[in-house]
């Protein structure tokens, strides 16, 4: 699932800040609380754990450089009923292949290395087990 995110102009995955003395992970959990009305779980590939890690320098006001943590999650679309529409014009889910016929200009910069990590992650899951 992406977000059109109204401040970057991009379509990313929903995502915050971690607050001064917060777990990475309780972080996850209160962003999507507050974001998308979801409770947070954490998929099988990973658990509690990042999949992915990035270092970006922000376009726009505010230019700064983002260290993101990129956690899978496990939801349906069903279960976002509700977003944060100060933040997002949009939610969209998709799927691999359509993530990575996307433009590049309109997604967040390492969305489609992302999404290639995570096609061979799974088929690596589907062989072991």
């Amino acid at each position: 699932m992406l977000v059109a995110h109204r401040r970057a102009g991009l379509w990313l995955p929903a995502g915050g800040h971690v607050e001064p003395g917060e777990d990475p992970w309780a972080t996850v959990v209160r962003e999507c609380r507050e974001e998308l009305g979801l409770e947070a779980a954490a998929s099988p590939i990973t658990g509690e754990f990042p999949f992915f890690l990035t270092v970006t320098r922000t376009r726009g006001q505010g230019v700064h450089t983002d260290v993101s943590l990129w956690y899978l999650l496990t939801a349906g679309a069903e279960t976002i009923t509700c977003w944060d529409r100060g933040e997002f014009d949009a939610v969209r889910w998709l799927t691999d292949e359509e993530v990575l016929a996307e433009s590049a200009e309109v997604l967040d910069s390492h969305l489609h290395r992302f999404t290639r990590k995570l096609q061979h992650a799974r088929t690596r899951r589907q062989q072991s087990g």
